[in-house]
């Protein structure tokens, strides 16, 4: 139930209660043998009626609760992504302003995928507006993210060599051939050629109580792999991914 259903329960009930002894339903005898002894009961019984009618308490503490914990979950997120940044500081020679960027991505079910779904980024922080977040929605083993979720677990993928290497379409398809799909994440040539600026990528899944992935974190940079490529930067993904499972995503 929610709080405002709750609210109206209460206030239902309430005038219900003071209906009832309006109208005698279901009978005088009935009301004179509850309230005998008891008249403070109407009282009490109007004055929850004015307090859940007027001030409805429990969806206003709904939202107080959730403002509070929006507020704690940004904290936890914008302290992950400082570490993050701390991190990135090692790379030579400096990212730019807004390079590192940290991804919180849901499944969803959607009308064209209604069994297995897709990965939809629910929100993304970086330190400017720029690159620009391109719309990406993938598939079970699709990408980086879509791979975390096909392995389910830790996946860090270097792009930067594949992109020295693969400078046109015949080449990457004889990598392919070669290699198999998951060697350029299961992406056409397409997706590859638009999403290969981004080149150091790591992912760690967010699983539900039953150990089911739900979703993942997504860390990705323009270069510096090497620098990122450190079994701390896994560990804070993965201490925010427990924190916005406990929140079943609703403060990212």
């Amino acid at each position: 139930m929610t709080a405002r259903a709750a609210d109206k329960a209460v206030l239902l009930s309430a005038t219900l209660f003071l209906a009832g002894k309006a109208y005698n339903v279901p009978s005088k005898a009935l009301w004179d043998g509850v309230l005998h002894d008891r008249q403070y009961l109407l009282l009490v019984t109007l004055a929850v009626a004015g307090v859940f009618g007027a001030l409805t308490p429990f969806e206003s503490w709904q939202g107080r609760s959730f403002v509070d914990r929006n507020v704690l979950m940004r904290r936890r997120v914008l302290s992950t992504f400082g570490k993050l940044l701390e991190m990135s500081a090692k790379i030579e020679p400096p990212l730019d302003t807004g390079d590192l960027a940290l991804h919180v991505w849901r499944r969803r079910r959607t009308w064209r995928h209604p069994i297995h779904g897709v990965l939809k980024r629910l929100s993304t922080y970086r330190m400017s507006s720029y690159p620009e977040t391109r719309k990406f929605a993938p598939t079970r083993g699709v990408g980086v993210v879509g791979l975390c979720w096909l392995r389910d677990r830790e996946i860090q993928f270097d792009v930067e060599p594949l992109t020295e290497e693969l400078e046109d379409q015949a080449k990457f398809d004889q990598y392919v051939k070669r290699n198999g799909s998951e060697s350029v994440m299961n992406l056409s040539w397409e997706m590859f050629n638009d999403l290969k600026h981004r080149a150091a990528l790591f992912a760690t899944p967010i699983r539900n109580s039953r150990g089911r992935f739900v979703g993942c974190i997504s860390v990705d940079a323009s270069r510096g792999y090497g620098a990122l490529d450190k079994r701390e930067l896994l560990a804070e993904m993965t201490k925010l991914g427990l924190d916005i499972r406990s929140e079943d995503f609703e403060c990212t």
